[in-house]
Formats: C-alpha cells, structure tokens, sequence
C-alpha cells in the first residue's frame, strides 16, 4: 500500500515564509508583503498598507509587483530553497489530488503538522503558489475560489476555461451528475481531475457524490425546505415527516438540529411537498398533486372520461395516495359530486350551468 497520500508532510511551512522574508533587506518591503497576504495578520488593502507607510495606494502596488517579481527570480535561480521545498510538497499532494486544489482543502492537508489558525495556513500557501514557477495559482472572485495547479496543467487563464466548461457542461445536462457521468461528457485523464477542476469553482457544488449548480437544493441545501427535498429525493419515496425530521437530524448537514414541527410546518408551506397520507409527503415532482382524497377521486374519473367501478378508483386513488380504502369508499358515496350509475360504478355529476 502507498502510504505517501495518507502521510502527514515532514516539512514546515511559516519556517519556509520566514526564510523567504528573510532574502527580503528592506523593512518596508518586508511589511508591504506580510500584510498583503496576510502572512502573520489579515489581509490588507493598498489603501491601508499606504496610509500606514505613508505612500500612495500606486506606489504600494508598484513596490508589491516589484518584490514578487524579484523573489520569483530568485526561487526560479534556486536562490530561496525553501520555495522548491515546499514546491515539491505541493506538487506531489496536488499530483495525488487530480492536479489541482482550492487553497483550503490544500491547507487542511498540511494542517495535520501545524498549530498556525486555518487563514493564515491559507495565506502562506497561496504566497509560496505565487513565487513557484512550477505552480499557477487562480485568484477568487465572484465565481472561483483561491485555487492552486501544478503549472504544466494550464495557466490561470486555461484552468478558468476548464472551470467555465464543466459548469456549461453540467447546466446543460439539467440536473445533478456523479463524477464518472461527467467523465463520460467531458475529456479528462482520470475522473479526479474533474472532480478538482469542479472544486474550484462557486457556481457549483456536490453532496453525497453528486455535482450540480450551487443554486440546486440537491447539491447545496441551503434552508430546512432544501434539506426535505434532498431527503426526500434520496429517499425516493414517501416519507412521514417525523422520519424526515430523524434523517435531517442524522445528516451530514449544518445546522441539522431541527424539531419536528418545523419541519412539519415548512412541508405544509412549500408546495413541492405533498400531503398523500396521514403525515405523510411526497414530492410533485413525483406526480403527486395537492387536494383531498375526493379531489382525487375527480381527478380519476376525469382523465378517464368514463365512468368506473369503485375498484378501479380505489386501485387508481391509492397510486396517489396513502389512505385507507374505506377512505375511499366513503368520499364516493358522501360526496355530491359522484354518482352512481351502475353497481358499484360512479361518474362525476354533472355541474350544472350558471
């Protein structure tokens, strides 16, 4: 067995930032960087770090560009070890991980060997992605996250092409995929690869195995509603809402602790959820629709435009709803709208005009 993918990393990252800051002379320049990238505190802006230092907004980007690109030179020559140290590590986990990673879930892997807060541990592995040549970093914005790639992969430009691909890709398929579905829609090496690629990106999202836009409650629940529809969704069936409550409760989810009547109340306001049974809902989507159990009845013997024998709308009743058959039998007989027209046969009456 290969124990590399599971090995925490020997090697320490702030003592890799420090003996990169260390090749840095000026305490001006030292300052501009470590609160650029929030190296030892937050991220600042250039506005900040200007009124700090007394300079334009202008000459603080002038001097960051300056000094990135000096110290990329230097770790290109072999100048700043640390930088190819820490190069290696990156290059060999995002080599296990399809190539390419967000910036978190790298830093939560070499968080194993390190007491540094998760932001920070963040920050110094995008500030050693931007000085690596062997590496590409994307920036965040409002539809990818801070991401890194082993360089060979693509530039930032081609990894956002990437990105942008698999989002068109999924968007047009309409509903949520397993990596290997898409592995058979999209041109890849490994099916890790895209699931990297997808990773990266805010406009989608997967749960329990499967992709789709960030927006679909079956990937990316975002209230109570969402979570019922995911699990009724997954359960396939009808449920009754103390079962769904159980199954919220034992999820995976955040903010999972809910109480049954919440959940209760939210299936009767959303009308995606319908009322089958005593407590129980399906989903419309399934081909249930709301109504009682005499609207029901009318909706059968409707869309048979004949009259039928009671077993017949008992048979069909019972495909959309869970009740008893003496249920059934009641609305026929107690209720106006249904005649009797032959033995143990009812058609709707007719309404008269107004």
């Amino acid at each position: 067995m290969n124990n590399e993918a599971t090995t925490a990393p020997s090697f320490d990252i702030p003592e890799v930032i420090s003996d990169i800051l260390a090749t840095i002379d000026q305490e001006r320049e030292k300052e501009i960087i470590t609160r650029r990238f929030g190296l030892y505190d937050r991220k600042e802006t250039l506005e900040q770090i200007g009124e700090l230092l007394g300079i334009t907004r202008e000459r603080v980007r002038q001097l960051e560009k300056a000094i990135i690109s000096r110290l990329k030179t230097a770790a290109a020559e072999g100048d700043i070890p640390a930088v190819k140290l820490a190069e290696k590590q990156f290059i060999r986990t995002l080599t296990e991980r399809g190539r390419a990673a967000r910036i978190t879930d790298l830093a939560d892997h070499f968080a194993q060997n390190s007491d540094q807060p998760a932001e920070r541990q963040q920050a110094h592995i995008a500030f050693i992605g931007e000085l690596s040549t062997n590496l590409t970093t994307v920036n965040e914005n409002d539809n990818y996250y801070q991401s890194i790639a082993i360089a060979d992969y693509g530039t930032e430009k081609e990894l956002r092409a990437r990105i942008d691909e698999l989002v068109k890709v999924i968007r047009k398929h309409g509903k949520p995929v397993t990596i290997d579905e898409l592995d058979n829609m999209v041109q890849y090496e490994h099916p890790s690869q895209i699931a990297a690629i997808a990773s990266m990106s805010k406009k989608l999202a997967h749960l329990r195995g499967l992709w789709g836009l960030s927006r679909w409650p079956m990937v990316n629940p975002k209230n109570i509603r969402d979570k019922i529809y995911v699990i009724l969704a997954d359960a396939g069936k009808p449920l009754h809402f103390s079962d769904i409550a159980d199954a919220i409760k034992e999820s995976a989810f955040k903010r999972n602790n809910v109480t049954t009547q919440a959940i209760h109340n939210e299936l009767i306001k959303d009308k995606r959820f319908v009322l089958i049974g005593r407590g129980i809902y399906a989903l419309d989507s399934w081909g249930f629709s709301k109504g009682t159990v005499a609207d029901i009845i009318a909706d059968v013997l409707k869309a048979a435009e004949k009259p039928l024998h009671r077993d017949d709308i008992v048979n069909e009743v019972l495909k959309k709803r869970q009740v008893k058959e003496t249920t059934i039998l009641l609305n026929l007989q107690s209720k106006p709208q249904f005649k009797r027209v032959a033995k143990a046969t009812y058609a709707l009456e007719p309404v008269e005009a107004a």
